[in-house]
């Protein structure tokens, strides 16, 4: 089959949805949803705007809270779309039309997964366009320091295992909200290695130092 070459204006192929709660500076909640993150070890990487209240709240006080909701909450993630804790709002969110709100949520317990983290670095991105575009991409590396989950998805026998069979996150695709089959496609070859042989990557039991946050 031809390939067609296409241009899209956005490449969000799939990744999963994380709300992220932080501190406000009057000690009100901020509670945002985004899906550009990944992780490697016990590091993630969020892909945020600098001008978000978000990005500032997790870059001050140096924590934040992600959590992964489950496919079947879809309202949920659509109550908080286009809200933003910044009473001065950015001009680029004022024109896709975002819209105050001082506190969206207390607490997300309704997510099954939740990720204590602390800030370790900002990484700035885009910085071959002009301005305002090259000081507006960031990439904010965080340290997960606790993992809380539900019961249901600790794997039966082990101890830090997650049960892959029970996990139904919620993906965005190109802005779409979409959830996974109930069965796997294929036994994965990957699968057959021992988790734990990935630990050396937390730097767990091991003498780690690292300078203060950074910027690069």
């Amino acid at each position: 089959m031809t390939h067609q070459v296409l241009n899209p204006a956005v490449l969000y192929w799939g990744t999963p949805v994380v709300i992220i709660s932080s501190a406000n500076l009057d000690g009100t909640t901020n509670i945002a949803p985004m899906s550009s993150a990944f992780w490697q070890g016990h590091r993630c990487m969020l892909g945020l705007a600098s001008v978000n209240q978000t990005t500032q709240n997790i870059v001050r006080p140096k924590q934040c809270v992600l959590n992964l909701p489950t496919a079947s909450m879809g309202p949920a993630i659509n109550s908080l779309a286009k809200l933003t804790a910044a009473k001065d709002i950015p001009d680029v969110k004022k024109a896709i039309g975002y819209q105050y709100a001082a506190n969206k949520w207390a607490l997300v317990m309704e997510c099954p997964v939740q990720m204590e983290c602390e800030f370790i670095a900002v990484h700035r991105i885009m910085r071959d366009l002009a301005p305002p575009l090259s000081d507006l991409g960031w990439v904010i590396e965080v340290k997960v320091l606790r993992v809380p989950v539900e019961p249901y998805l600790r794997l039966e026998g082990y101890e830090n295992r997650i049960d892959t069979d029970k996990w139904r996150p919620m993906i965005m695709s190109f802005s779409e909200l979409y959830g996974l089959e109930e069965r796997k496609k294929v036994n994965s070859r990957l699968a057959e290695i021992d988790e734990e042989k990935y630990r050396v990557l937390t730097g767990q039991g091991e003498e780690t130092k690292r300078e203060d946050s950074y910027m690069v």
